[in-house]
């Protein structure tokens, strides 16, 4: 007896402002069973977000707005927080990203996954209402998961250096 065909991975297309397509592929097949926290997957979709308005140029809040309006899935609160508090809070963020950076890195030299991810990890510490050691840990799990093999330890390094400055004094 034959296996049914396994349904196709499904696909979503960006078209970026200089009219480049970029064609990104669903790793988790659709019928497999979800993995973490409401709050991980909330993180994972702000990631999403915020990776593709940077990655098309278009600010955040629009491309909320349009997953918002789409609701496929739909966008949790928290999810939503942490993109308009990214959005809002940048010209914050990324400072304190690039000071605890090494000397020949740049923020615009970090791959696009890190720098989203660094960016909602410093949103966090900065908010406070997250515990430092949680943000790392799904910063971290993050990197693991959809970035590269550098990836997690490069970030748990520049987020405890973040961390740590932005700590108060005791």
């Amino acid at each position: 007896m034959t296996s049914p065909a396994a349904a196709p991975t499904p696909r979503k297309r960006i078209t970026t402002p200089d009219g480049t397509i970029a064609e990104l592929v669903e790793t988790r097949p659709a019928d497999a069973p979800a993995r973490g926290s409401v709050r991980t997957k909330a993180r994972k979709r702000a990631l999403d977000i915020l990776f593709e308005a940077d990655l098309r140029g278009v600010p955040a809040r629009e491309s909320l707005a349009v997953h918002s309006a789409e609701a496929d899935p739909p966008v949790r609160p928290f999810t939503a927080d942490l993109v308009i508090g990214v959005a809002d809070r940048q010209a914050e963020i990324d400072p304190v990203i690039s000071e605890c950076l090494a000397a020949d890195w740049t923020l615009e030299r970090m791959p696009r996954v890190d720098r989203v991810l660094a960016r909602i990890a410093v949103y966090e510490l900065l908010e406070g209402s997250t515990s430092a050691e949680v943000v790392l840990q799904q910063a971290v799990q993050l990197a693991q998961e959809l970035s590269t093999d550098d990836s997690a330890g490069f970030l748990n390094g520049l987020l405890a250096r973040a961390r740590d400055r932005l700590a108060p004094s005791a």
